[in-house]
């Protein structure tokens, strides 16, 4: 039990150093990148590695480093348009990268909600935390599994 409790303290602390030392980066040039005028856009694909592959995988498939120690497995990315009648949910990732997973019935997620992390980063207005939802987002659809 203490050792679960320290693991858990140790990824979130992990995340939340992750978060404070982030550093915008230009994406490349290519259509999955949403661009706002006047911004520094970061690929999806470097946030999808820098936030959410400690727990999904860099494969998305929900084998992470530290997917065995979360109560409930990360869910497998690449089949999120599978599950949804074969149409990728683009609203609904966005939903729950902004406000977290609805809480299920026994104890709460272990997911962080990205909105509001991204939105403490010094220096970031709403429109550049929209932006790097948007390539997340557009990134997980672009791996999902043919």
């Amino acid at each position: 039990m203490i050792i679960r409790a320290i693991r858990n303290i140790a990824m979130w602390c992990a995340v939340l150093f992750s978060v404070v030392s982030f550093v915008p980066i230009a994406a490349t040039q290519d259509q999955r990148v949403a661009h706002l005028p006047g911004s520094n856009p970061v690929s999806g694909a470097r946030l999808y590695k820098q936030y959410c592959a400690v727990c999904h995988g860099i494969d998305l498939k929900g084998h992470g480093p530290l997917s065995t120690e979360l109560k409930t497995p990360p869910a497998d990315l690449t089949t999120l348009a599978q599950r949804h009648d074969g149409k990728f949910p683009d609203a609904y990732v966005e939903d729950v990268l902004r406000n977290g997973v609805k809480t299920p019935a026994h104890g709460d997620t272990e997911m962080p909600v990205w909105g509001p992390l991204f939105a403490s980063i010094r220096g970031t207005d709403p429109e550049l935390v929209s932006l790097r939802i948007i390539n997340l987002v557009n990134y997980i659809k672009s791996m999902q599994r043919r």
